[in-house]
């Protein structure tokens, strides 16, 4: 086999582990929401990923919703240029206490307006809130958010999985505390799926390289031996 024909065969099959590596995590189109720092207790940025599903309209307007049976005492908007921001506060159901602090009433919403071209069409914008602290003994919080186009679709993000089969069509962001409890063992363990699925893509990749490989140095000393 030539060194060509090895180079190319190496070509295909690493292009065919990405293929297979970009199918396991295909990319999301939802409004979504991540933290780097989250911690069950204590303060986090809350960043919220906005993607404008459409090839005419921009995003004009954003409203998320934050959780009434667990408030934030504390809730910081990212001021952006571009975009009028208004915090909404509202009289709770009942008294909640959050950490040394009682709560009546608490800050539930908060918009973004455009005050320009918003986020153009096919393009996305991150919105971060400040909040605190977060509750304790819960494995998420569901942050339901309203996404307004410049064509005067709504689309209601704030559908709650049922369980982790339950996939809705318009979900609401949700933030999972329990894996940012621990960073590095989180990571470990949330990543463990994927990465097994990763590690045997490019495991079989590494095994047709190496056939591939043997096959060469088997047909190489076939030919060593013919013409010695």
């Amino acid at each position: 086999m030539s060194k060509k024909l090895v180079l190319r065969a190496a070509a295909i099959t690493a292009a065919t582990a990405l293929v297979l590596i970009g199918g396991v995590n295909p990319a999301s189109a939802h409004v979504t929401v991540s933290s780097p720092d989250a911690k069950p207790g204590g303060y986090a940025k809350l960043v919220f990923r906005v993607p404008t599903e459409s090839d005419t309209a921009s995003t004009t307007k954003l409203v998320v919703s934050l959780p009434k049976d667990r408030p934030f005492a504390h809730v910081g908007a990212q001021v952006k240029d571009g975009w009028k921001v208004v915090k909404t506060t509202e009289k709770l159901p009942q008294a909640v206490k959050v950490g040394d602090v009682t709560l009546t009433e608490a800050i539930t919403t908060v918009t973004w307006t455009s005050t320009g071209t918003g986020v153009p069409a096919n393009d996305f914008d991150e919105f971060a809130l400040s909040v605190g602290k977060l509750p304790e003994g819960v494995d998420s919080l569901n942050f339901p958010a309203v996404q307004t186009y410049s064509d005067g679709e709504v689309v209601k993000w704030e559908e709650i999985a049922k369980d982790a089969a339950d996939k809705p069509k318009y979900p609401a962001p949700a933030l999972k505390l329990t894996t940012a409890i621990t960073p590095v063992a989180a990571t470990t363990s949330d990543q463990s799926g994927s990465s097994d699925t990763l590690a045997r893509v490019l495991g079989g990749a590494g095994l047709l390289l190496g056939l591939a490989g043997l096959a060469l140095g088997l047909r190489a000393g076939r030919t060593r031996k013919v013409t010695s």
